[in-house]
C-alpha cells in the first residue's frame, strides 16, 4: 500500500515516521511546498519500516497512491481533501477539515457527495483511557451519566504568528474536548454557554482570541459537561476528562504524569514525569489513529467521519458565538447543512 503524505511540518514529519511501521505500508510519499523539505525525509526500506520517497506536490495526487494523509496548514485542509475524493483517494485529514464552518460544510457536502472514506484526525478516540471511559458508559457499569469535566491546558503558549489563523481556543483546543464528549456518551450537545479571558500575552487580545476559556454543555438527555481550556499551565500538559455516573465515576488522565501537585499533608502523587506537549501526550493515540487510517484505505469504516468532524466544529462554533456575546446559545443556531439553493 502507497500512502501519501502532504505538509511535512511537525505533526506530518511525526506522521510520515509513525507510517512506516504501520503493516501493510509498503511506501509513504511525501510532498510539500518547500521540496528540500520533501527530499530531507527520503529513505530506503528496513526492516519493519517502509520507504519514503518524495514527489513535487502538484504531481502528488497522480503518483499512484492508495490513499493521502493531509498535513498541511490549516486553510489548505479543505483544498485538498476535496482534490483527494475527486481522484477517488481514501484521505486522512488533520483536524480541521476547514477553518470556517461554512467551508467545512461545503467540504462535508463534497465528501458525501464522492462517496470516498475521510478519516478526521480527532486522536483522542484512540487513547486508551478515553475508549476505556466510552466502553464504562456504553457497558452501563456507570449507570446514568450525569456530569463530565474535561480540562485541557497546553504547558507554553504557542507562537504569536499562530494565533491569529488559528481560530481561536474553542476552535483550536476544546474541538477535541467537543468531539471527544460526543465519543464518550454517544449523546449530542443541545445547548452551550461559554466565556473566556486573557491574563497572558497580549497576542491573544491584539488577535480577538482568549487565553483561558470555559464552556458548559448540556447534552440531549441533559448531561452536563463542564469544559475548561488554556494557553498557560507551566507545570506540564493536563488532559483529562471525569465521567460521573449514578454507580461511580471514571478518570481519564489521572496517572503519574499528572501536571497537578497535591497541597494535601502526606500526599504523594502524582510522581512524574509529566508531558510537554500534547503529542508526546498521545503519542500512542497517534500510532493507533493511523493504523485506523490504513485499515479504512483497506476497507474499513472511517473511525471519525465527516459528520463527526462537523458536529464537533458547530459545537466550538456555538462556544465562541456565546464567548463573544455573553449569552447562552441553543446548536440549532448553528447552521448543520449548507442553504438551500434560490430557486427562480
Amino acid at each position: 500500500m502507497r500512502i501519501g503524505c502532504v505538509g511535512l511540518g511537525r505533526i506530518g514529519t511525526s506522521h510520515v515516521q509513525t507510517l512506516r511501521a504501520v503493516p501493510g505500508v509498503s511506501e509513504v510519499v511525501v510532498a510539500d511546498v518547500d521540496g528540500a523539505r520533501a527530499e530531507g525525509l527520503t529513505s530506503p526500506a528496513a526492516e519493519g519500516l517502509a520507504a519514503v520517497s518524495a514527489v513535487p506536490v502538484e504531481a502528488l495526487l497522480t503518483a499512484g497512491l492508495d490513499g493521502l494523509v493531509v498535513t498541511t496548514g490549516s486553510a489548505a485542509h479543505g483544498t485538498w481533501v476535496r482534490a483527494a475524493v475527486d481522484a477517488g483517494l481514501p484521505t486522512f485529514c488533520e483536524k480541521p477539515l476547514a477553518t470556517s464552518l461554512t467551508e467545512i460544510l461545503e467540504v462535508a457536502e463534497h465528501v458525501r457527495r464522492s462517496g470516498v472514506a475521510v478519516h478526521v484526525g480527532f486522536q483522542r478516540r484512540f487513547d486508551a483511557g478515553y475508549r476505556a471511559a466510552a466502553e464504562a458508559v456504553r457497558s452501563g457499569e456507570l449507570g446514568f451519566v450525569h456530569t463530565l469535566r474535561g480540562v485541557a491546558s497546553d504547558m507554553l503558549p504557542p507562537a504569536a504568528g499562530f494565533i491569529p489563523g488559528s481560530g481561536g481556543i474553542f476552535r483550536d483546543c476544546l474541538v477535541h474536548d467537543a468531539d471527544v464528549i460526543r465519543f464518550v456518551t454517544g449523546r449530542e450537545v443541545v445547548s452551550v454557554y461559554a466565556v473566556g479571558g486573557t491574563k497572558g500575552a497580549d497576542f491573544f487580545a491584539a488577535a480577538g482570541d482568549v487565553d483561558t476559556g470555559a464552556a458548559l454543555l448540556t447534552l440531549d438527555d441533559g448531561t452536563i459537561a463542564m469544559l475548561s481550556t488554556s494557553r498557560y499551565n507551566g507545570q506540564g500538559q493536563d488532559v483529562r476528562l471525569e465521567v460521573h455516573g449514578e454507580h461511580g465515576t471514571v478518570a481519564v488522565g489521572l496517572d503519574d504524569s499528572l501536571a497537578l501537585r497535591s497541597v494535601e499533608p502526606g500526599a504523594s502523587q502524582p510522581t512524574g514525569p509529566v508531558y510537554t506537549d500534547f503529542y508526546s501526550r498521545f503519542r500512542p493515540a497517534f500510532a493507533d489513529e493511523l493504523a485506523g487510517f490504513v485499515a479504512m484505505v483497506g476497507g474499513s469504516p472511517s473511525p471519525c467521519t465527516v459528520d463527526d468532524a462537523l458536529e464537533a466544529s458547530r459545537v466550538v462554533e456555538a462556544c465562541d458565538l456565546s464567548r463573544r456575546e455573553g449569552r447562552p446559545v441553543l446548536m440549532s443556531e448553528i447552521p448543520s447543512a449548507l442553504p438551500a439553493p434560490a430557486t427562480s
